[in-house]
């Protein structure tokens, strides 16, 4: 199973972390736009993302819920029909949730550095360091606080969880549950 390791935080600059993406990256950029939804399975995450162009992927992974670097395990499937796949597997096993974001993706060496605009929460910054097979994920959180550093990331902004999970629990809180 294919795995990198990862690092979400929040962004207090935006535009600056931009900067800085670009300067290291060497590029302006890519814009995705990106619909995941979650559904609800017994380990791990499982989800399809619509990239609301008539393409998504299905996807499976699972991964520690702290903050800091962690490592991810992960199956990703293409396909050409990711409303329909989201009816059946929300039929099938339910549907938790959805999250809508704006995503700018940098490739910065073997890292996909993602500025995310995340519908109803803000912005935030992740990280996938891409693991080459035989690479320790000891090398792997290296190079992500190593990045981490140059972007200005400090680890007061590293948050924990998915963005479903930071949704889910916005939306207890603003129901009076929490």
């Amino acid at each position: 199973m294919p795995a990198n390791v990862e690092i979400k935080a929040s962004v207090r600059d935006v535009m600056q972390l931009k900067l800085r993406a670009e300067e290291l990256s060497g590029s302006e950029g890519t814009v995705v736009r990106q619909r995941d939804t979650f559904f609800g399975v017994q380990k791990g995450r499982l989800k399809v993302r619509d990239f609301m162009d008539g393409s998504g992927q299905l996807i499976f992974y699972e991964r520690p819920d702290f903050d800091g670097p962690k490592l991810s395990n992960y199956s990703i499937s293409p396909t050409n029909d990711p409303e329909g796949l989201t009816k059946v597997l929300s039929d099938a096993l339910g549907l938790v949730g959805q999250v809508k974001k704006e995503r700018r993706l940098y490739m910065v060496g073997q890292t996909r550095v993602h500025v995310d605009t995340v519908e109803g929460l803000g912005d935030f910054m992740e990280l996938e360091v891409v693991m080459k097979e035989n690479q320790s994920t000891e090398e792997g959180v290296a190079i992500a606080h190593k990045l981490m550093q140059d972007l200005g990331v400090n680890d007061g902004d590293l948050i924990e969880g998915a963005y479903m999970d930071l949704l889910l629990i916005k939306r207890k809180c603003h129901n009076g549950h929490i």
